[in-house]
């Protein structure tokens, strides 16, 4: 599918609906969304058992159509940070830059000659950007190499990240949780979330529960088994005593309760610079798969003819199903995949990646903050630009106002990807991270959640009982701002009473 430098071909006709929001809006509304009003009484009691001030609070209610005044609005034009609400800004922009069925090429290069099984020289796997390359997909990449004839490689395996040029970052740096997968790095080859996933599993015996690590990881002991105690599950974690912080070795000092049953653990691994070369080579020993030489990263360019053409390409889901996995369960890794992905596919102009990718730059940070900044001057020029840093809302420094939410929100509304970008959204009570919420407004809200420390935050669409759609956002930055979540639900059970 081709990829034009601001607007994709998907139904450009279509999208004439959107501009004639843009220029409702331009018009008398925006009066109507910048009159203060007071707040809900409810909403207000909340805030102040909160201990929650007026001015830390941005809120805003408004018609999803853009055809009468906002309902409710308050400090809306204030930039505030959303935390992963912003995610709404890189997914719709995603879906509009890149079109729903965009998707992700991995290469596959055979850098030598295939005979009686072996290849003599290299296998190369380049790394394009895909946000889901997790270890199913990467058993099924190297099974496809087994498909070939190779059993066992002569030289090496070389992984090719050159598609994206992100900076070292500490994963410990954000929030002093370095072992959370939410927080790893983006990557042009990202697998498995530089992620470990521990499946514990009580024998019948009743003396030892048995431990899966997924995917199996070349030089790293493993702890297979773990003693099992009585009594209730509580902190399995806890209780556990893990020692994660040697690359070379995950230790458990501590039990297992056997009530727990069957519990599944993932953890960032301790050093992510080297987790895609042991997962490919543990991987491709655990099928089976002979290496003479040795798994590691190094530019495709390097070895290959600019005329080569890969064995296979492993093709990613398409954009529409990754971003229900960004927007329903707010994952942040794969939120900043795809907005890389902007920067490198989008700002060069052309069109969609190819196996040969040397035409196109890098993606970067700060080339997607420029594609994005000029999409949305072209969509939504009658409200300030949001403050960028890399679209997962993973930041202390990225800022947007609850008007600039609403507007997006509206234009996504009368956009013909509207149905993708709603079905991407937590359904309140139902799934994502709104399953667990207890509301009056189960079922009748698709909304994005956002939560840092100092920060809460939701914004998406209400239905309420008379069968009309509100644009709904509020934001509360403040070191309270936990405990304002009961303000934030009785603003969305209000809105399905109007």
């Amino acid at each position: 599918m081709a990829v034009r430098t601001l607007l994709p071909s998907v139904g450009r006709a279509k999208l004439r609906c959107a501009a004639r929001l843009v220029s409702f809006l331009a018009g008398g509304c925006l009066a109507c969304v910048a009159q203060a009003q007071t707040l809900p009484p409810e909403v207000e009691a909340a805030l102040v058992r909160a201990k929650v001030p007026r001015d830390a609070v941005a809120m805003l209610v408004v018609d999803a159509q853009g055809q009468s005044p906002a309902r409710l609005s308050h400090r809306a034009q204030a930039a505030m940070n959303p935390a992963s609400v912003m995610k709404l800004v890189t997914t719709f922009a995603a879906l509009e830059l890149l079109g729903p069925a965009y998707t992700w090429a991995t290469p596959v290069f055979v850098d030598g000659v295939i005979r009686d099984g072996t290849l003599y020289g290299n296998l190369v796997i380049q790394g394009q950007g895909d946000p889901k390359l997790v270890l199913e997909r990467l058993w099924l990449l190297l099974r496809r190499v087994q498909g070939l004839g190779i059993r066992s490689i002569a030289g090496d395996i070389v992984l090719d990240r050159s598609a994206f040029t992100v900076p070292a970052i500490d994963p410990a740096s954000f929030d002093g949780e370095p072992l959370r997968p939410y927080n790893a790095s983006p990557d042009a080859l990202l697998i498995n979330f530089k992620s470990v996933v521990m499946t514990l599993l009580p024998e019948p015996s009743g003396t030892v529960a048995r431990v899966q690590f997924d995917p199996p990881l070349a030089g790293v002991q493993m702890q297979a088994t773990v003693p099992l105690v009585t009594g209730e599950c509580g902190d399995y974690r806890a209780a556990l005593k893990a020692d994660f912080s040697d690359p070379n070795r995950i230790y458990f000092g501590g039990a297992y309760p056997a009530s727990c049953g069957e519990k599944v653990w993932a953890v960032a691994y301790a050093d992510p610079r080297t987790f895609a070369t042991r997962a490919v080579q543990g991987m491709w020993q655990d099928m089976g798969g002979k290496l003479a030489g040795v798994v590691r990263f190094g530019a495709s360019g390097g070895g290959l003819a600019a005329s080569a053409k890969p064995a296979f390409e492993l093709r990613s889901a398409p954009l529409a199903e990754i971003i229900r996995d960004i927007n329903k369960y707010s994952n942040n890794v794969m939120a900043q995949q795809v907005y890389l992905s902007l920067g490198r596919v989008v700002s060069t102009g052309s069109g969609e990646a190819s196996p040969s990718s040397a035409a196109l730059a890098p993606g970067s940070f700060e080339a997607s903050n420029a594609v994005v900044q000029r999409w949305w001057k072209d969509r939504l020029p009658v409200v300030d630009a949001p403050v960028l840093d890399n679209g997962s809302g993973l930041s202390r420094t990225e800022r947007i106002s609850a008007e600039a939410l609403g507007r997006l929100l509206q234009a996504a509304f009368l956009s013909p990807l509207m149905p993708d970008l709603m079905a991407s959204l937590p359904i309140t009570g139902v799934d994502g991270t709104l399953r667990r919420v207890k509301s009056r407004a189960t079922g009748s809200a698709h909304l994005k959640t956002g939560s840092l420390v100092d920060v809460v935050a939701v914004a998406g669409y209400v239905h309420n009982a008379a069968g009309k759609r509100y644009a709904l956002v509020a934001i509360v930055n403040h070191p309270n701002a936990r405990a304002a979540r009961p303000a934030v639900d009785a603003l969305v059970e209000w809105a399905t009473r109007l």
